[in-house]
């Protein structure tokens, strides 16, 4: 799947500096790494509205209207970071008059997700344990 940049493309009502808690970061992070470059999900309790994770941007996209953007979370301030536990500074867009009442909501339902399917994968996987050949001479 080609990563989504429509929320590049289309008008912006609105966008501000603010920052995401950085469990939401590590965990998209860790995600990003095991399951794939870019993850789509639907939110539950939010009907047609899908949430794809990329490196780059975390977007809100309406599948009723073609995937046109709601909210996006852009530009993470993130490199040369040296802890993990400080908010992450980014860019909030808004691209729908409501967006602004599922900010919360989202984050919350993509730290679940996230985090099952994380779980999910790491479940699924066969584990290899490395045996260490004993050097100590008897």
């Amino acid at each position: 799947m080609p990563p989504y940049t429509r929320h590049n493309e289309v008008l912006i009502l609105d966008k501000w500096a603010g920052d995401v808690d950085a469990n939401y970061f590590n965990q998209t992070r860790t995600a990003l790494k095991r399951i794939g470059k870019q993850i789509r999900f639907k939110i539950p309790d939010l009907n047609h509205l899908d949430l794809i994770v990329q490196d780059d941007a975390w977007v809100v996209v309406d599948r009723v209207l073609n995937d046109m953007p709601v909210v996006a979370w852009t530009d993470f301030q993130a490199d040369g970071r040296d802890n993990l536990h400080e908010p992450i500074v980014c860019e909030i867009r808004i691209y729908h008059f409501a967006a602004r009442i599922i900010l919360k909501t989202t984050l919350d339902a993509m730290e679940y997700i996230l985090r099952q399917s994380i779980t999910d994968k790491d479940g699924n996987e066969d584990v290899a344990v490395l045996t260490f050949k004993n050097t100590k001479q008897t």
